[in-house]
């Protein structure tokens, strides 16, 4: 059966199996699979990134990622870097086209780390628009998932006025539906890579006061927490808290 081509860093990837498999709203999802057959006809290779590395999507770098497997925490820096200076931090995993901003801008950055070992798919951005241009239908999916991700994100990390409880339900329901695997007991869904600092930064709340919602969480048996992982038991009774019921 054909395979995805990869380098030494990466598993063989099954594409015939599709994108059907990967999250609502992403842009793999929002391709059919003859869309998704002309890219990878194309010519495009996975690559494999160990934990903890970073992807190079700097200013000199010109690649785009399609993210097929794992997860990325992405930090910006609208106000310069230096210590005590605000970022903006957001989970992006399966389905996901990341460095977007290179297809207008080619020096645009961002500080881009693997939260759990993950597969991705680079493409030089100037090839990528070639390809938008020829298959409009594959430029329409990427700016409906460009949408469904704005809309997401400002429900997910931008209702700073909401109580701390319903807003790490609602990362954590997000986190279940986009980067969560099944896990052996029926009903569980496992979040590996992120961990209670990265929630906290993404929040923009404080570690203490992510570790005590996560606390009333595990007391209520609705998830556990451990090193790098959560396990939820109960999805729907943490979209029950992110509507602040």
């Amino acid at each position: 059966m054909r395979t995805l081509a990869t380098d030494d860093t990466a598993r063989p990837i099954d594409f015939l199996q599709g994108c059907e498999n990967k999250p609502r709203g992403s842009f793999l999802r929002c391709l059919d699979r003859e869309d998704w057959r002309a890219l990878l006809e194309a010519g495009l290779c996975s690559r494999g990134f160990a934990r903890d590395e970073h992807l190079p999507i700097g200013p000199d770098d010109r690649n785009v990622y399609i993210i097929w497997d794992g997860v990325v925490r992405q930090d910006r820096f609208p106000l310069g870097e230096g210590e005590h200076v605000p970022t903006v931090t957001r989970f992006r995993g399966r389905g996901q086209l990341i460095g977007e901003a290179k297809l207008v801008t080619p020096g645009s950055a961002v500080l881009t780390k693997c939260l759990a070992e993950t597969v991705a798919i680079p493409c030089r951005a100037q090839y990528f628009n070639a390809l938008l241009g020829k298959w409009p239908d594959i430029r329409l999916a990427l700016l409906r998932s460009l949408e469904e991700r704005n809309r997401s994100d400002e429900l997910v990390y931008t209702m700073a006025t909401r109580p701390p409880l319903e807003r790490v339900s609602r990362l954590l329901a997000h986190l279940a539906d986009t980067v969560g695997s099944p896990g052996p007991r029926a009903g569980s869904t496992h979040i590996v890579g992120p961990g209670q600092k990265d929630l906290a930064a993404a929040l923009q709340l404080a570690v203490s006061t992510t570790e005590n919602a996560i606390r009333t969480l595990r007391y209520h048996g609705i998830i556990e927490a451990r090193y790098r992982r959560f396990v939820v038991h109960d999805v729907d009774a943490l979209r029950h808290l992110a509507a602040g019921n």
